[in-house]
């Protein structure tokens, strides 16, 4: 089986496994209202962002990598409200110049909105999480253009912001397919400006999980710019539907997104040729 032929396939597999998934926890819905009781009417809750990203991707060895991820993130009228910290940390490694694997931790921090509580709860203004995570990236290259498909799963021990609340574990799985597209080069090289766009399912599942299965979908457009091999920008508009806690009610977030990548080879030589193409980080 030629390689081509693999990279379709995968892309069906990843495809028609996310959708089997996506069937299953809605299916999971709709068997809580088996008593006879109606849907709720669904209600948006209207909110605007502004994340800021550095995503880094160092190479330690001849196919390992340390990946990590720095995330600011703001809230309620872009950036009225700080939101969250978030810190992702793993390590990668190339199995081929196609399939990649990564693990590692995340510790995200997060700010408590100020209308989720009444005044008379006692609640700490930031709380913790605790995750595990592993993700699968595999790259279809399609003539000038890149697809990507990413399959990322988390183990997450959570709380809510109440003083004393414990942690529980819930599961996160993740489908995005991202494709990048230079504009004024054949390919992703120095000084080469490209469009971006993905999007990326959110499904998660554990005891604390009752109506909120599909936790999210993600839509992002955006341009970028190559400054060189080590440093290349992106910014973009992202749609968020985000699925709360009580299934029939929902995030509709607008989000603009500025990302900073930032690629090192330190096993590289000072001969060794430059890179020819470039590989954004993920």
């Amino acid at each position: 089986m030629n390689l081509r032929r693999t990279n379709y396939l995968y892309a069906i597999t990843c495809a028609v496994f996310f959708f089997l998934l996506s069937n299953l926890s809605y299916g999971q819905f709709m068997e809580t209202q088996a008593d006879g009781t109606s849907l709720p009417e669904k209600e948006y809750n209207r909110q605007s962002g502004l994340w800021i990203g550095m995503y880094t991707k160092y190479k330690i060895g001849e196919k390992l990598f340390y990946y990590g991820e720095y995330h600011m993130r703001r809230r309620d009228q872009l950036v009225q409200n700080m939101a969250q910290i978030y810190l992702r940390f793993g390590l990668s490694y190339l199995v081929n110049e196609k399939f990649e694997v990564t693990g590692g931790i995340v510790t995200p921090f997060y700010w408590a909105p100020e209308d989720l509580y009444s005044s008379q709860e006692q609640i700490d203004k930031v709380v913790n999480q605790f995750r595990f995570w592993q993700q699968f990236l595999f790259i279809q290259s399609m003539g000038r253009v890149k697809i990507y498909h990413q399959i990322r799963t988390e183990q997450r021990w959570k709380r809510d912001y109440l003083v004393g609340s414990p942690f529980k574990l819930t599961h996160r799985m993740r489908y995005k397919i991202t494709t990048y597209i230079p504009l004024n080069k054949p390919k992703l090289q120095d000084k080469t400006l490209f469009f971006s766009g993905y999007n990326e399912i959110f499904i998660q599942a554990g005891k604390p999980v009752l109506y909120n299965y599909f936790e999210d979908n993600r839509l992002f457009l955006g341009l970028g710019y190559v400054i060189n091999e080590k440093f290349q920008l992106q910014a973009g508009y992202m749609k968020s539907i985000q699925q709360r806690e009580r299934g029939f009610d929902l995030n509709n977030r607008d989000i603009i997104r500025f990302s900073v990548y930032h690629n090192l080879d330190f096993t590289r030589g000072k001969n060794r040729p430059k890179i020819q193409e470039i590989n954004p980080v993920l």
